[in-house]
């Protein structure tokens, strides 16, 4: 059984599953467990489909860490349910999403899967040190775009990208990533600074889109070769260089926003082991987890 590590984007897959699975199923204190029942269907799929031997649940210990709002104040502002001085900002996250967390935290450790944060740090942050590190192959599940950047087929790292539904994965590769925006992996996060981001704040270069970041990355490599360009007025039309030129403030900063932490020192990711049938069914019992529990149980117990 050769080797492969899965980085499972945590909060990316408890998202979805709480707004794609219905909330009819209750716990017995009348909680309801959709996120949780949903992740664990979602991990049942994902380790059958591609056979890992080891998992991660990486998370956010800080989803929105001050060293990157000081950069740009806009990163996720408009997340922000409540500032907290001195510890990470609260995140608008609905109450009934909120009460699960705690159970899906102890399904996955009855389940043997690593839950692993770092303060000031978000989840995308433990994944490109993994992935960056791992001397073994890597599946990233996410359904964040942001971490394309961290595809790289010379070391086997691929993304699983969830943006389109579990039933629609999308394997993204060196090629792949090309085929769908026009630059390398290497480029991603310089394409992703230009373009912008709404959701995550990211204004990105006015009047820059996908087309033409990827035409400036194709002529230029890189974000300091197209700022080097536009300084220099060479190889871009006027407009274009009024707009690199216009954003200078934006673009000292906003790499160092977008590109993920690949430095992290990181416990040592172990192999899956047996899930304990008894802890498992006393799981699934308390938080009418069920079936997906046993599913979720089954597919871990294959890859021992």
């Amino acid at each position: 059984m050769a080797d492969r590590l899965m980085l499972l984007d945590t909060a990316s897959l408890y998202f979805r599953a709480f707004y794609g699975v219905p909330d009819t199923v209750k716990a017995p204190d009348g909680r309801p467990v959709n996120a949780a029942r949903g992740l664990l269907d979602m991990i049942a799929k994902l380790v059958t489909a591609y056979e890992p031997t080891h998992v991660v649940a990486c998370w956010d210990d800080d989803w929105r860490p001050q060293w990157r709002v000081d950069l740009i104040p806009s990163y996720k502002t408009h997340r922000v349910a409540e500032v907290v001085a001195g510890a990470p900002d609260v995140e608008v996250v609905p109450d009934p999403l909120e009460i699960q967390i705690p159970v899906i935290r102890e399904a996955l450790g009855v389940l043997g899967i690593p839950i692993v944060g770092r303060a000031h740090h978000e989840a995308d942050d433990i994944i490109g040190s993994y992935a960056a590190q791992s001397a073994m192959p890597v599946d990233v599940v996410t359904g964040d775009r942001d971490l394309f950047q961290l595809v790289d087929d010379s070391r086997d790292v691929r993304v699983v990208y969830t943006g389109r539904g579990m039933s629609n994965l999308e394997v993204l590769t060196d090629a792949a990533v090309v085929t769908k925006y026009g630059v390398l992996p290497t480029q991603y996060a310089d394409f992703a600074t230009m373009r912008g981001d709404a959701s995550d704040g990211l204004p990105g270069v006015a009047g820059v889109g996908d087309k033409t970041a990827a035409t400036l990355l194709a002529a230029h490599g890189d974000l300091p070769g197209i700022r080097a360009a536009a300084a220099a007025g060479d190889g871009m039309s006027a407009g274009v260089r009024a707009k690199i030129l216009a954003a200078a403030d934006y673009l000292d900063v906003a790499p160092q926003v977008v590109a993920v932490v690949r430095d992290l020192e990181l416990p040592a990711v172990t192999p899956l082991t047996a899930p304990d049938d008894a802890a498992v069914a006393d799981l699934a019992g308390r938080w009418s987890l069920g079936s997906s529990a046993d599913r979720a149980a089954a597919a871990l117990r294959a890859r021992v």
